[in-house]
């Protein structure tokens, strides 16, 4: 297994930044605007062949902002408007009444953090801090691989699969539809998106191909190490 190492691109955040501003951000500008649909922090066109730039321009450009749009407009009028978006999925995560607002903020927050987890000629194995706790907690490398991506494609459904820190420890888990795990306490380090938009236009129901190419050519582990080195 290859080693990765790259320089950080100009996108990135200072380090030492929370994890917070890392992932989705909210501006206060419009009142009607709440959130914002953040940049992509590359070119859609920048994971190809992995993930083509119709997908990107479509899960980016049509979903992610759908999902920002939405928020927006469920939250004007409210004592949510103006909140960041972390904070409008921790005040309404498990409230039946604020269902609609929590997925969408959720799925806001989620696709923002995905993005980050890719860069171009990424994937490899880890090295310093993160790559000793992967082989602490997984027994290697190989074996977190194989966890990770097993879990991504058993996921019945559309969700996520992540990879987090709770209380020092790695763990993969995965979440349903919007569910995001840092409203339990656990600090997402990577995430996978294996609802369908985020492959279908290029591997159709082969999801495990998805899961595979991604894990092994895009994974961004210098942005999990920063937010690693953070919890």
């Amino acid at each position: 297994m290859k080693t990765h190492h790259h320089e950080a691109p100009s996108h990135r955040v200072a380090p030492g930044a929370p994890l917070r501003e890392r992932a989705p951000t909210a501006r206060k500008a419009a009142p009607a605007a709440t959130v914002t649909l953040p940049p992509l922090p590359y070119g859609e066109d920048a994971l190809a062949p992995v993930i083509s730039a119709r997908t990107v321009g479509f899960h980016y450009g049509k979903h992610h902002k759908t999902y920002v749009d939405t928020l927006n407009k469920l939250v004007e009028g409210t004592e949510l408007a103006g909140q960041p978006l972390e904070a409008i999925v921790k005040a309404t995560a498990g409230k039946g009444d604020k269902t609609a607002i929590f997925n969408n903020a959720a799925q806001a927050w989620n696709h923002a953090f995905y993005w980050h987890c890719m860069t171009p000629a990424g994937g490899g194995e880890p090295a310093g801090a993160l790559g000793e706790q992967l082989a602490s907690a997984f027994g290697g490398f190989d074996k977190f691989r194989k966890e990770f991506s097993e879990t991504a494609v058993a996921q019945f459904g559309s969700g996520w699969a992540w990879l987090v820190a709770e209380r020092g420890r790695l763990k993969v888990v995965k979440t349903a539809d919007a569910e995001t795990p840092f409203v339990t306490g656990q600090t997402p380090l990577l995430t996978i998106d294996v609802w369908e938009h985020a492959y279908y236009l290029d591997y159709q129901n082969r999801r495990v191909d998805y899961v595979n190419a991604l894990i092994d050519k895009l994974l961004d582990w210098e942005f999990a190490a920063e937010n690693f080195a953070r919890t």
